[in-house]
């Protein structure tokens, strides 16, 4: 690595300088283990593109709809884009028109635009923790606080924050605006949040008056049990802002995701919602919808990763050592492995990498200290074999810090 320059030191922002020095997301990539397995990436699985059919939903657009198509605001097909994602929030119980709805380049220009809205620097967010770490990195830039809530097989532990809440009105203590939260097989641990969580995470927002950024990156992938569901379809009063992605489901090179929310809160993402929308792939995508692309290849996608899953958990119990604990996410993409007392996984990563496997620690995943024993991994990308090559290897690297 090079020495950093820092001739252009005195123009960066505060937030900036504050992290100039710390090794930053992906400061992983630059293991040298070109044979290693890698199970860090949320990546799907090359295979699950649907080329052939965007290829005919490009030329339908470009055939019928030719340079309107390619001209600012796009052709009519962006309508019928949003009437599909309309149309699938409605099967999921959210009443929402398309007064409610934004198109966004990707889930995270999504919550860009919530954040520039509603966060000013040295505001305070309530967070599950862990947490996306692309998430967290978003709001440091933002200069916020975040202040987390744990985990558990339910989901965000909303009696903490219950009890936060209660607190902090009895001292008198401001409220956060706004709440984030996966709470569908979630980033990083694969936890679901159950019904009753959700009403009370609904019925207190309602009461103290903070947005619920519900952020279902991963929900139409289910393998197991029955869909819950989501809060802003529990939500009367417009507190819950919907995030989706098509990323997962279609292909992230798309880079088209959407907000679902009361449409006054809209009318503002969107002023804020810097640099417009690409049209010409929402036209693309509107034609994918219309032609009946969309459920059947969500359908075979969810039988893909329910194999890979299951080859997760297999390979996870044929090979860690006894002391380690890891989630059974009934969707998306990962699963959070606990490794024995006495491991630390980013100091584990350079011996792992060398005997054939790398991972996220599961210190990425906290605004501050944690997650020190564990990891996540992701069962999306790779093939089974490779997945149970890569945990074997996992496998012999905690053993061998075991015994040091």
């Amino acid at each position: 690595m090079t020495d950093r320059c820092e001739r252009f030191d005195h123009l960066y922002t505060g937030t900036v300088r504050a992290a100039l020095d710390e090794p930053g997301y992906g400061s992983w990539r630059s293991l040298s283990a070109p044979d290693a397995v890698s199970l860090s990436f949320g990546f799907p699985y090359p295979d699950s593109f649907p080329e052939a059919a965007l290829s005919e939903s490009l030329d339908a657009v470009l055939g019928e709809e030719g340079s309107d198509a390619l001209q600012y605001g796009g052709g009519e097909y962006v309508d019928s884009l949003k009437a599909g994602i309309l149309q699938r929030e409605a099967t999921l119980g959210v009443d929402a028109t398309t007064e409610n709805l934004l198109l966004t380049n990707g889930a995270t220009h999504a919550l860009d635009s919530i954040a520039r809205t509603v966060l000013e620097p040295g505001d305070e967010i309530f967070a599950e923790i862990p947490t996306f770490m692309g998430s967290l990195s978003l709001f440091e830039n933002f200069g916020v606080e975040v202040t987390g809530f744990p985990v558990d097989e339910d989901g965000l532990d909303v009696a903490a924050l219950e009890a936060a809440l209660t607190a902090r009105r009895e001292r008198g203590d401001p409220i956060p605006k706004l709440l984030y939260t996966i709470p569908n097989f979630q980033n990083p641990t694969g936890a679901t949040l159950s019904r009753e969580r959700r009403e009370t995470l609904v019925a207190l927002a309602a009461e103290y008056g903070f947005l619920i950024v519900e952020d279902d990156a991963y929900g139409e992938l289910r393998f197991d049990g029955e869909d819950v569901t989501p809060m802003a379809a529990l939500d009367d009063e417009g507190w819950v802002v919907r995030m989706g992605t098509f990323s997962k489901t279609i292909a992230p090179g798309v880079r088209t995701g959407w907000v679902v929310a009361h449409e006054s809160l809209i009318e503002q993402f969107s002023q804020q919602a810097a640099g417009g929308t690409n049209t010409f792939t929402q036209s693309v995508l509107g034609r994918y919808f219309d032609a009946g692309h969309y459920e059947p290849v969500v359908e075979e996608l969810t039988e893909a990763y329910a194999e890979r899953r299951d080859a997760m958990l297999d390979s996870l119990a044929a090979h860690l050592p006894p002391g380690s604990e890891w989630t059974e996410p009934e969707g998306g993409f990962f699963v959070w492995v606990t490794l024995p007392e006495g491991v630390d996984t980013e100091d584990l990563l350079p011996d792992a990498a060398e005997e054939g496997i790398t991972y996220l620690p599961g210190s990425h995943f906290y605004p501050g200290e944690g997650g020190e024993r564990s990891l996540r991994l992701s069962f999306s990308h790779v093939s089974p074999e490779e997945m149970d090559r890569g945990v074997a290897a996992l496998a012999r690297a905690t053993e061998a810090a075991l015994t040091e």
